[in-house]
């Protein structure tokens, strides 16, 4: 099986790897330019070479594995005789570039609870991004296939969830998930938020609504034990500063716009830097 192909079970089974490119060869080296390599913290696919040089790049691609690098690495290694080799002496006499990519194979997950105008709004720009989107509706008649139909066009994992209690929808999302709540019920709203609250491991959580239902909220979320800090953990109102109307469509923009940095934000690359392996 080919590299590429074990690249495709991979990303797949969302399994974290390492892409190692043989970007640049000077002098003799077991590999041509372009030669590749899959690292996981089990296994291996494809080669670059062998020897000190595929063991270097094996090692420092299971290193960003544990450290959860996110940023691509270029490294040189030298494949002469005085040569730092900590896996064995490689004397082609030439030198190599290699880059190390991590490879993200899991998407990041939004959960919208409330499906009326401003969630299915929100939902709609949503779904053109490459995420996982959850919908939480207490009403079923708001998760309708015939009505959600359009969000399935875009690039979105759709996942719908109809249930009288949202609690154990906020259980289940995955670890660093964002969620905004707007439901049709301020009662609800709570509920969800609270549970929100109760797990230190989500994300964005937004709550649309006034300064006066956020004090309300406060003061109720105050008397279960909840303190300032967790209270700085709501964004409300949601949107960006200076969106004053009040059509779902721009609220939902808004929104969109306010969440991006919180999805993606982490996910940006700083240029590939060289180091010379030792």
């Amino acid at each position: 099986m080919r590299w590429f192909e074990h690249f495709r079970e991979l990303v797949a089974r969302q399994e974290p790897l390492v892409m190692v490119t043989l970007v640049a060869v000077r002098g003799h080296a077991p590999q041509e330019a372009g030669a590749k390599m899959l690292v996981t913290a089990g296994a291996t696919y494809g080669t670059i070479g062998g020897g000190n040089l595929e063991a270097t790049a094996i090692h420092l691609a299971r290193q960003m594995l544990a450290e959860r690098a996110l940023a691509p690495q270029m490294h040189t290694i030298r494949l002469t005789e005085n040569a730092p080799a900590e896996y064995g002496v490689q004397c082609c006499g030439g030198e190599v570039s290699v880059l190390l990519e991590p490879v993200i194979s899991h998407k990041p997950t939004v959960a919208i609870f409330g499906l009326g105008h401003v969630g299915l709004a929100l939902a709609r720009v949503l779904s053109i991004c490459p995420i996982a989107l959850w919908l939480a509706d207490s009403r079923a008649q708001m998760l309708a296939p015939e009505r959600l139909e359009p969000l399935r066009q875009g690039q979105a994992e759709i996942k719908t969830f109809h249930a009288p209690i949202l609690d154990g929808v906020v259980n289940d999302l995955p670890e660093g998930a964002h969620l905004v709540i707007l439901t049709h019920d301020h009662a609800e709203d709570l509920f969800v938020l609270e549970r929100a609250l109760r797990r230190a491991d989500l994300g964005y959580i937004g709550l649309i609504g006034s300064a006066s239902k956020w004090a309300r909220f406060r003061q109720k979320l105050g008397q279960q034990g909840f303190s300032e800090a967790d209270f700085k953990r709501v964004t409300t109102p949601i949107g960006l500063p200076g969106a004053k109307s009040k059509a779902p469509e721009a609220i939902a923009i808004a929104t969109a716009a306010q969440l991006l940095p919180h999805i993606f934000g982490t996910l940006q690359a700083r240029p590939a830097r060289e180091k010379v392996a030792e």
